[in-house]
């Protein structure tokens, strides 16, 4: 079956309130862990995830940053609106331009009561010290389907965007934790290896990782590497459609080295493990974006993205991981780039045939959601009798919540 066939109605189960983790466990590798392999099903924790792991094992981590992307502003009768930043403005070519720039951004945006605000400009004024304040001024440039562009300007031209949210701006939780943003939240909704600005989600199977477990892994011998993929709230979209052909996925931003490219073509032989459904999305992206340099080595940067159906109905025959790779290492090179970056549009849903990853390290994720349907993709119909196991083993869910290890 195409995966433009599924049904999310057959990808559901009941999640009730009680089970969504609304607050972390006060140390981070002490969370449950369901391992699934060999159709088999055990218990361990995240503190004792390398007595799981081959010694040969590869992991790929998420490093992106969760932005304070929630800004309060001011009517000028005093009412509040509350915008969320999604992802820039098209002018800007990856997100890391747009985070440096100074003085305005344009930003596609969420809009809380947008009705209430008819016309001119919003004020946020926020203290940045006892003498200095920040102004920050948002104005209406475009209504989209779903959203707005957004100008957002500011009267300390010596800051970058990212300064600014980092100042004005408040943590976006996930909205099915219905509480608001505490201060334990500034840094328990970030992992300790995040460093560049960007998501407006955090990658949360890297949430459960510490200094201490870093230093089990490298005594074990089992390496570990790092991507961007850009986490847009388009992770959160529920699928409306009745079939998955008329649900558009969301496109995140991937920044990648060709090091990296080449590092990951060494390993193709071992297990690569990924850390989250991002660090999983980005890897097999990879394959797909070599595969269009193979099938079209003079194809343009601005050509070279994934949509959604592609590894459904490109022709990659005969075309195998290390291939790709090297294709898409040497058409980095001939541009005379150093890093790939890019969207990445992709499902990976039932039907999709894994190329790089051999197994995957995330969280218990929302029924009829497309994280879910990733994990039946490596699963297969066992998925529902994993998460049955832990709804009756007391596992807490979602961001907050615990976390498996499937295998392949």
């Amino acid at each position: 079956m195409h995966p433009k066939e599924l049904s999310i109605n057959d990808f559901t189960y009941e999640l009730t309130e009680a089970r969504i983790a609304k607050y972390p466990l006060a140390k981070r590798d002490e969370s449950k862990l369901l391992i699934w392999k060999d159709q088999n099903i055990t218990e361990s924790t995240y503190a004792d995830l390398t007595d799981h792991l081959p010694a040969d094992s590869l992991l790929i981590f998420n490093n992106t940053k969760v932005v304070e992307a929630r800004l309060l502003f001011e009517k000028p009768n005093g009412g509040k609106i509350e915008i969320f930043c999604l992802e820039p403005h098209k002018q800007y070519p990856d997100i890391t331009t747009a985070m440096l720039q100074k003085g305005k951004v344009w930003w596609k945006c969420l809009v809380g009561g947008a009705k209430k605000w008819k016309e001119g400009s919003l004020i946020a004024r926020i203290k940045k010290s006892d003498s200095d304040e920040v102004v920050l001024t948002a104005t209406k440039i475009e209504q989209l389907a779903d959203s707005y562009i957004i100008e957002l300007s500011w009267n300390t031209p010596q800051l970058s965007f990212a300064e600014v949210l980092h100042i004005a701006g408040m943590i976006p939780l996930p909205p099915y934790l219905n509480r608001a943003p505490e201060a334990d939240d500034t840094e328990r909704y970030q992992t300790i290896y995040a460093k560049h600005d960007g998501s407006v989600a955090a990658p949360t199977a890297g949430l459960h990782f510490t200094d201490s477990l870093f230093e089990k892994l490298k005594l074990k011998n089992i390496q570990h590497v790092f991507v961007t993929l850009h986490v847009g709230a388009g992770t959160f979209k529920p699928v409306k459609s009745a079939t998955m052909n008329e649900h558009e996925m969301h496109a995140e931003f991937i920044d990648v080295s060709r090091s990296f490219i080449d590092t990951l073509q060494q390993p193709l032989s071992q297990n690569i493990i990924t850390v989250g459904t991002t660090s999983l999305r980005t890897v097999e992206s990879l394959y797909w974006l070599g595969v269009k340099t193979v099938l079209n080595p003079s194809i343009r940067p601005d050509e070279l993205s994934v949509s959604q159906w592609d590894p459904y109905e490109l022709n990659a025959s005969g075309i195998t991981a290390i291939k790709a790779l090297h294709s898409l290492s040497n058409w980095l090179q001939q541009q005379g780039l150093e890093r790939l970056i890019t969207k990445t549009q992709i499902i990976i849903a039932p039907g999709y045939t894994f190329r790089i990853i051999k197994g995957l390290i995330t969280n218990i994720h929302q029924p009829q959601s497309t994280l879910l349907l990733l994990v039946a993709a490596i699963t297969g119909e066992n998925w529902r009798k994993i998460y049955n196991y832990a709804l009756a083993n007391d596992f807490r869910f979602l961001s907050y919540g615990d976390g498996c290890l499937l295998w392949l």
